[in-house]
């Protein structure tokens, strides 16, 4: 089992930055890809950006392109995602989430961690 936790949501006025962070912990060598998803009130849960394990490839979504950049530090098994020039549209929770495998779902959810963007 994998288990993840996000952490560094805030409040922060448009323009601004925050970085999150994803600790994985367990059975980290089963991992294929770790990605964050985020979800606003009212609408569906959309993807963000995505890294292998390996940190080879790494993927952002189009709205947040030149934004947002995702990162990972082997050592401390973490994921970052370091998020610029935000929007209050940008306002959402934000979710990591890790598969073992290229065809696999997402899962073990972290709880997320709240990011809000005042205009």
């Amino acid at each position: 089992q994998v288990q993840v936790v996000e952490s560094g949501g805030g409040l922060v006025q448009a323009g601004g930055s925050l970085r999150l962070s994803c600790a994985a912990s367990g059975r980290t060598f089963s991992i294929h890809s770790l990605a964050w998803f985020r979800q606003a009130p009212g609408k569906q849960r959309e993807f963000v950006a995505s890294t292998l394990w390996n940190g080879a490839r790494t993927a952002v979504a189009d709205s947040v392109k030149g934004r947002f950049t995702i990162s990972k530090d082997s050592v401390k098994n973490t994921v970052y995602l370091q998020m610029n020039t935000l929007k209050p549209e940008d306002t959402a929770i934000y979710y990591c989430a890790v598969r073992p495998g290229p065809a696999t779902d997402f899962g073990s959810w972290g709880p997320g961690t709240q990011v809000t963007v005042s205009s």
